[in-house]
């Protein structure tokens, strides 16, 4: 009969509309609850529900022991990214003043309202053997959690907070956070200069 299929054959099946992004998008919106901004690749808004503390991945390991087992912490590349309570980002200089860091730590970075943070992807999307370990080398384009957040808790009240800013009674103190994290970024700093050669004139 003209215009049918062969036997045997098979109709290719539709591409899922969403793809990769969609689900990703899908997980954090609909799953989390946390805005994405528009477009590809899916990034996510910072200062709404989270801020972050961006930091060298060596000295984000010394600070894993002062998060809660429900805070999440992604890796990018050579950086580590420590989710921590909204509002954090305008509270970073004065307390690094106060701890008495001032401009030491120039490795320190908070992102905070109206910063994009690229979206690793979901972690039922990488088998375990391929999720990231911490001091791993990876591309530096690729995002990926270490500790991913979990849907349906209340993810916020897990992240590191100034105990004036509020957060649950237990959640990590951001004093102590930011401390460790600013001594072991400063000590990096000067084991890198210690490794430099000595210049002569």
């Amino acid at each position: 009969m003209v215009g049918s299929q062969p036997c045997g054959s098979s109709v290719p099946r539709p591409r899922d509309p969403s793809g990769p992004d969609g689900r990703t998008r899908h997980w954090y919106e609909d799953e989390l609850g946390w805005p994405t901004a528009p477009g590809q690749p899916v990034r996510l808004l910072v200062g709404r529900r989270f801020d972050v503390l961006d930091v060298p991945a060596r000295a984000g390991r010394a600070a894993l022991c002062r998060l809660g087992p429900g805070s999440p912490v992604a890796v990018q590349g050579d950086r580590m990214r420590l989710l921590v309570a909204a509002g954090s980002a305008e509270e970073l200089p004065g307390l690094l003043e106060w701890l008495e860091w001032g401009r030491l730590v120039p490795d320190l970075v908070a992102l905070g309202a109206g910063a994009l943070m690229d979206a690793p992807p979901p972690p039922y999307a990488a088998p375990a053997r391929e999720r990231p370990r911490v001091g791993r080398q990876r591309a530096q384009g690729a995002a990926a959690w270490l500790r991913p957040p979990r849907p349906g808790r209340e993810v916020e009240a897990s992240l590191p907070a100034l105990p004036a800013v509020g957060g649950a009674g237990d959640a990590p103190d951001l004093v102590r956070l930011v401390d460790t994290v600013a001594t072991q970024c400063h000590r990096i700093r000067l084991l890198r200069g210690c490794a430099q050669p000595l210049a002569f004139s």
